[in-house]
């Protein structure tokens, strides 16, 4: 288990040298045996599962054992430290972030916002696929942008130390047709799931964009400040706006795009 002096959970340099794709059920299994309740295993397995269909499977059940290496404890529950119209904060207090986050987007679902509201929350990693959040808050008819940090594994293009996260930002927009875009980008030209996966290794790992990336840089570090500074955590964080949308323009957007895939689109 984490130690209560420090209860953001410990994460290894490299992954464990033998990773097992195994069904829902069976990652459940694992899950529980690890110590969590069920109702914990079963969000967790369930987003793992959503990631094994997206084709993520650096996000999916291979994660099951590399839960097992973090040393997070299993019975910690995240606290909503704020809870304003507009604004809440919540605390991690030692959460795997997943798990965190599965309570924030149902308090957001549990009571949504009269127009728009800001969560910051701190102590929140890992955070997994954000898209698969921000799709549960879009396919309930809200708008959502969610951010999160993680640890520094992009230094600037030009060399240097690692200053920042892989931090995705995942943007959701629901839509009358039932069929919501969903983007969801990291700033590295790989995922951390990706080393997980084997398809690159953390050496590898750089902001995106060749010459361009510079701009993705930019963009890493504007979110790493950002959650920093709304979580008051220079470690791992996550902020989430949500919305309740004033207008509909997915359907009318799609017909603009004449049958090109959208992002989020199954």
């Amino acid at each position: 288990m984490a130690d209560e002096r420090d209860s953001r959970p410990r994460t290894r340099t490299t992954p464990p040298s033998r990773m097992s794709t195994v069904d829902e059920h069976e990652a459940q299994s694992r899950l529980s045996a690890l110590g969590f309740g069920a109702d914990d295993a079963g969000a967790l397995a369930a987003h793992f599962a959503a990631a094994e269909r997206a084709g993520r499977t650096g996000h999916g059940f291979r994660r099951v054992e590399w839960i097992a290496h973090l040393g997070a404890d299993p019975r910690a529950r995240p606290r909503r430290v704020v809870a304003q119209p507009a604004y809440e904060r919540w605390d991690g207090n030692g959460a795997l972030g997943y798990l965190v986050l599965e309570a924030v987007v149902a308090a957001q679902l549990a009571s949504p916002p009269e127009r728009t509201r800001l969560v910051a929350a701190a102590r929140t990693f890992p955070t997994g696929m954000l898209g698969y959040w921000t799709r549960r808050l879009a396919e309930r008819g809200l708008v959502a942008m969610l951010t999160a940090t993680s640890p520094r594994r992009l230094g600037h293009p030009d060399g240097g130390p690692k200053l920042t996260g892989t931090n995705p930002l995942s943007i959701a927009v629901p839509s009358s047709d039932g069929r919501p875009v969903v983007a969801d980008v990291s700033m590295g030209n790989a995922t951390y799931g990706d080393v997980l996966a084997g398809r690159a290794s953390e050496d590898e790992l750089a902001p995106f964009g060749g010459e361009h990336a510079h701009k993705a840089f930019a963009l890493a570090v504007g979110l790493q400040l950002l959650v920093a500074a709304l979580t008051g955590d220079d470690g791992f964080g996550a902020v989430l706006v949500v919305a309740r949308p004033d207008a509909d323009p997915v359907p009318a957007f799609r017909q603009l795009a004449c049958g090109v895939r959208l992002p989020g689109d199954r």
